[in-house]
């Protein structure tokens, strides 16, 4: 399976489609994979397990863009970060979406990885 939406909010938007207001979402958390989460958003995770609240800016042409993270992560092990998972909640939760990272980022014990810039969209926009 493609990193990307989870199944969880797809069916929120859609069932928003038909008139059904979704449960609002309390924050957004990321959390870092060493290969793409999965269906689940709970394979291959990182052995750093934080979840780190990102702040979006508003939408605007179909997505919308990191404003501020609530922090790093203070790295324990070597690994390749590759992808993300994003939740509703610092833990457990649901799984909203899933991403690959343009590059991959290599990490030691003692680094510290910080999010600079996080676009999710909602492509394609009918033209």
């Amino acid at each position: 399976m493609p990193a990307g939406v989870a199944v969880y909010t797809a069916n929120e938007v859609l069932d928003w489609l038909r008139g059904e207001a979704p449960a609002p979402v309390p924050g957004l958390y990321v959390k870092l994979h060493t290969d793409n989460p999965g269906a689940n958003g709970t394979t291959f995770p990182s052995a750093v397990t934080t979840r780190r609240q990102a702040t979006m800016n508003a939408a605007a042409g179909g997505s919308i863009t990191l404003n501020a993270m609530s922090g790093s992560w203070a790295m324990t092990t070597a690994e390749t970060i590759t992808h993300i998972s994003v939740w509703d909640a610092t833990t457990a939760g649901n799984f909203l979406i899933s991403a690959q990272l343009t590059t991959p980022r290599s990490v030691a014990n003692g680094d510290t990885l910080t999010m600079t810039s996080l676009v999710i969209g909602n492509t394609p926009i009918a033209a």
